[in-house]
């Protein structure tokens, strides 16, 4: 953005995301653990508290099944899903997967995500308008993980409509309670049996003639005699389109609103594309995509003061524990050179984001080709944005940015 851009941070540009940040400092003024009573949640707001939860896996459980509704095309999801387990079963399926999708197999991608931003960039080369949700930040993440997993080029819309289906959040008000929650999953109960379905023929083809994609590696990866079965595949294929996928589109495009929001910000990183890495950084502390994370208690507990019995819901306030400022100085200040940067966006502990390495590679190619192609860019009205449900998610459905070229 120039200094000359259109300011978009004025009164009439009612930003969901201006919102967001007063109701994580509500949060925070209310103390830095509270009952809601309407719903009876415990909340953790502050950035040690938060820590504290996500590090006691043994204490604060993400096994939500005691608690949660249930539905039996997600309980098949379930069966891979390490996001929702406790040791020891969490490590077996985490050592598992970490034998195919290694640090070497992620820095492997960056040719091919260079190769996809720059075709997805040429195919919106004739426009001075363009939706970077549309043209780029949906579907790269998706082509790459698609590819990733050796799914055939035809069969990637597929994807990004499951996706879509997966995290709109269209049935869902902004504060849901259980009811809602249970018609949301019979709402997308479908989709999570076609999907199922598909990867499930997938993995088996797989096994039949093995590739060099990631399913196959997943195939043969072994622990002390353990091997994945078919279905438990298919859970951490569904887990990895979430963290390879949803994570990277609301990054980018938190990334550029933040970039807006803050003029100068992309002439400095231009200047200076070092500071990229630390810029996304800040960005995944001021909107993180997934701002709460939910733990059931395992035992009776104190926790700030308060006494919580077993199986009392705690919600872990990511987006206010990253606004704390008892942690971070100038908190609602974007500081892209902000360093060190303890953020608890991708979480803390055994259940430390699986995709970050991925999300992170994806968000500084993406960015770098962005500042490289286009002397600005520029919201010129938050009216036509469009919001993800942030409930589900905190991002940009929409993002029309106006661009000019060198």
């Amino acid at each position: 953005m120039t200094s000359n851009s259109t300011n978009s941070s004025s009164a009439q540009d009612h930003l969901l995301f201006d919102a967001l940040t007063e109701q994580w400092r509500s949060l925070r003024e209310a103390g830095p653990v509270r009952h809601d009573e309407a719903q009876g949640v415990w909340h953790v707001v502050n950035h040690e508290g938060v820590a504290a939860v996500l590090a006691d896996s043994a204490t604060y459980s993400s096994d939500m099944t005691p608690i949660a509704p249930s539905q039996e095309d997600f309980e098949a999801f379930r069966q891979g899903n390490f996001v929702g387990m406790d040791p020891p079963e969490h490590r077996k399926f985490r050592t598992l997967v970490s034998q195919a999708f290694t640090p070497r197999v992620v820095h492997g991608l960056e040719p091919r995500i260079e190769a996809v931003c720059a075709r997805l960039l040429d195919a919106v080369a004739d426009r001075d308008r363009i939706d970077m949700v549309d043209a780029l930040a949906y579907p790269l993440p998706i082509i790459v993980i698609a590819e990733l997993l050796g799914i055939p080029t035809e069969d990637h819309p597929l994807f990004q409509e499951w996706a879509a289906t997966l995290f709109g959040g269209d049935q869902l008000g902004e504060s849901p309670d259980m009811a809602d929650l249970e018609r949301a999953l019979e709402a997308i109960a479908p989709t999570v049996r076609e999907m199922n379905g598909y990867v499930l023929d997938h993995i088996r083809r797989r096994r039949a003639e093995p590739g060099d994609d990631l399913i196959s590696k997943l195939i043969a990866a072994e622990v002390d005699g353990v091997r994945l079965e078919d279905q438990e595949m298919v859970g951490f294929v569904a887990l990895l389109l979430v963290a390879g996928h949803i994570t990277t589109t609301a990054l980018l495009g938190n990334a550029l609103v933040a970039f807006d929001r803050n003029p100068g910000t992309l002439t400095a990183l231009r200047a200076d594309p070092a500071r990229l890495p630390d810029a996304i950084e800040e960005v995944l502390r001021w909107l993180p995509p997934f701002p709460e994370l939910g733990r059931r208690v395992t035992r009776p507990v104190v926790l700030g003061g308060h006494e919580l019995p077993t199986n009392t819901l705690v919600m872990a306030h990511l987006g206010a524990a990253n606004r704390d400022p008892d942690r971070f100085t100038k908190p609602d200040v974007l500081d892209v050179t902000r360093s060190p940067n303890p953020h608890l966006t991708f979480g803390h502990g055994i259940h430390f984001c699986f995709g970050a390495p991925l999300a992170r590679l994806e968000a500084r190619i993406a960015l770098r080709m962005l500042l490289d192609r286009f002397r600005d860019l520029s919201v010129s009205s938050y009216r036509d944005v469009t919001y993800q449900n942030p409930a589900v998610l905190v991002g940009v459905r929409h993002l029309p940015v106006d661009v000019v070229r060198p």
